[in-house]
């Protein structure tokens, strides 16, 4: 297959490190890349060597040039994003948090399935190596009945009230930004919640500036999640079971080690070598899917991330 042409929508952090990981695969170049102004455009265009620029999303979307689309704006500029590069005929991968609530993702799902497309939220450490092995340690039951999830995500931030993850305008707050890890972490383990309990402070603009959750869940498990703006924490987590558990090392959703804890016996110490930041494994999961001719990928369901939007929903409303 030849390589995705990618167009990415958005100049930031996230995108330039999605450009920067794609140099390593073969599965994908970026060949457009869309703004809201054209010196932003040209700006990122000049780093990376890419020839499209253009100054207007929608402009993007319907560049002929491009296969598929990598929306990585703000998060309120997600669905809109997303929906004009769908509505263009072209597949979707749409940065976490997915949207700003669950109407909106349930909109884009829908959207995209209508027109047969595909669409995927790029929570980027589902595809990686450690994960992938500890979602096959999982299944085959190495661990046994799973108990408790435990999950955190705080990074420290200057406070500047323009900063994104502090204004409100731009979907800010500890929850959508990095409490989307440890949520959706927990989810690809243990499914929806069928309880949650919230405890949350504001940051000084108002928005959520630290947050825990308790979820329960009918087979008896737990998880225990935090996330806050004023503080780096350890970010690990661990997955507890009857039999074994499994300790990730920090970053958890970064590429990384773990060690895997049976009830009786030695630990299991899990290297990965790793090459570059790991958003590359995303894109080719896109290939791969794309390829084959599917419209969303099992690793991350469209039905779950609109599921995880719903559990976030539900917090923010506590919160």
């Amino acid at each position: 297959m030849k390589p995705l042409r990618w167009g990415i929508m958005g100049t930031g952090l996230i995108a330039g490190g999605f450009a920067a990981d794609l140099r390593d695969t073969d599965s994908g170049t970026v060949v457009a890349v869309g703004s809201r102004s054209q010196a932003s455009a040209d700006k990122f265009a000049d780093r990376f060597d890419i020839d499209r620029r253009h100054a207007d999303y929608a402009d993007l979307a319907a560049d002929p040039e491009v296969d598929v689309v990598y929306v990585a704006t703000p998060h309120p500029l997600h669905h809109p994003n997303a929906l004009l590069a769908l509505r263009a005929g072209k597949p979707v991968l749409v940065e976490k948090a997915f949207t700003m609530n669950a109407e909106e993702a349930r909109e884009l799902v829908a959207v995209a399935r209508d027109a047969g497309l595909f669409l995927m939220e790029a929570m980027w450490t589902r595809f990686l190596p450690h994960i992938q092995r500890i979602r096959e340690l999982v299944a085959d039951g190495a661990l046994g009945d799973i108990v408790t999830v435990t999950a955190d995500h705080g990074q420290w931030f200057a406070e500047d009230p323009d900063f994104r993850l502090f204004s409100p305008a731009l979907g800010g707050g500890a929850l959508l930004d990095l409490g989307v890890y440890p949520v959706s972490f927990a989810s690809m383990i243990l499914g929806a919640p069928s309880r949650i309990m919230v405890m949350s402070d504001p940051a000084f603009t108002g928005v959520d500036g630290q947050t825990s959750m308790l979820f329960g869940y009918d087979s008896g498990a737990q998880a225990v999640l935090t996330c806050t703006l004023r503080a780096k924490s350890p970010t690990r987590a661990c997955i507890v079971g009857t039999d074994a558990r499994i300790d990730i090392d920090g970053d958890f959703y970064a590429p990384t080690s773990f060690t895997l804890v049976p009830r009786r016996g030695e630990p299991i110490r899990v290297e990965r070598d790793h090459h570059g930041r790991g958003l590359r494994h995303q894109a080719d999961e896109v290939a791969r899917r794309l390829a084959a001719g599917e419209t969303e990928s099992p690793l991350m369901p469209l039905d779950e991330t609109v599921a995880i939007m719903a559990t976030m929903d539900s917090v923010l409303a506590q919160a």
